[in-house]
């Protein structure tokens, strides 16, 4: 059995719109990268972290509060280390806190021998979740867990549903150099909704989830919209509606913000939209003086992966 593991923990987009806290699907050439090894000494060390200030203490830590959930089912005499390369920033909106929750319990699974299912593995990451964004949820985990379009149907008992995704569809992001704390921009939601919103809402949901089971990318189009957390979330984010109506009118098929923000994604039909997609939202931010990212991806259907 291995002593150590490489693995590659990717970026996620939730809520998709409509989705909020339920949908999120899983990005292919961005992520971080981790090292899991077991060692003698029982227990949980994050012996080295890379390309961001996070703490070193296990309990501090999300890839360390996710490990010691699963370590204390364990009834094992010996420990773990884990090593982050961290190439998502915190806070981005895509997932960060997700990825390295994820990591940590997919890398020590592999090196115990798989004792514990896909499912399993999230709900001990939902423990380091929770101390990102001070709640419980696995929008961002399932897609990285799983791959590919996931559904949160819940959480107590944690139920995800895997929905396929049609072969031509790509994500084009913008990812401003900004922070967004997932816990600050949930305290700007609103407590109640209305019932024509919930409704429309809710039909959004079902629509868009129908429309990728059938590869209908007309119908995605008309699913793509948020009546309940956009309006609210899109005033933490500069120039949000420039950069939303730039991605619309370069072809993408919808727009909205990713995750918590301040990410913006859109979906595409094709690479070559996807790509002037990409150059479209260039052109907006290269006068707004922030700096940005943008990443052009297919749907990555498999998730987290073992790179050696």
């Amino acid at each position: 059995m291995m002593n150590e593991i490489k693995i590659f923990s990717p970026a996620t987009v939730a809520n998709v719109a409509c989705g909020f806290d339920v949908l999120g699907f899983c990005l292919d050439n961005v992520g971080d990268d981790m090292v899991i090894r077991k060692v003698d000494k029982k227990g949980i060390k994050i012996t080295h972290i890379e390309g961001f200030d996070l703490p070193y203490e296990a309990e501090q830590n999300v890839a360390g509060v996710s490990a010691l959930a699963m370590y204390d089912t364990l009834d094992i005499d010996f420990g773990f280390e884990i090593e982050i390369y961290k190439n998502i920033k915190p806070g981005s909106g895509i997932g960060s806190s997700a990825a390295s929750a994820v990591g940590s319990v997919f890398g020590m699974n592999e090196l115990l021998g798989r004792p514990f299912n896909k499912t399993q593995l999230t709900e001990f990451a939902i423990k380091g979740e929770a101390l990102a964004s001070k709640c419980e949820h696995a929008d961002n985990l399932a897609p990285a867990m799983f791959g590919g379009f996931t559904l949160v149907k819940g959480i107590k008992p944690l139920q995800i549903l895997e929905i396929p995704s049609p072969d031509d569809l790509f994500a084009t992001i913008i990812h401003p150099q900004i922070e967004i704390k997932t816990s600050e921009s949930r305290a700007v939601l609103p407590k109640e909704v209305s019932l024509s919103d919930a409704i429309a809402q809710w039909s959004n949901v079902g629509s868009l989830i129908h429309a990728l089971h059938t590869s209908d990318y007309n119908l995605i189009k008309d699913s793509l919209h948020d009546v309940i957390i956009e309006p609210h979330r899109s005033k933490l984010i500069p120039h949000y509606e420039e950069v939303k109506n730039s991605m619309l009118n370069a072809g993408a098929l919808g727009a909205c913000i990713s995750g918590s923000g301040p990410s913006i994604f859109s979906l595409c039909k094709g690479e070559e939209t996807a790509k002037k997609v990409a150059g479209a939202i260039k052109n907006v931010y290269n006068s707004t003086g922030i700096d940005f990212d943008i990443h052009v991806s297919k749907i990555n259907t498999k998730g987290i992966k073992i790179l050696n």
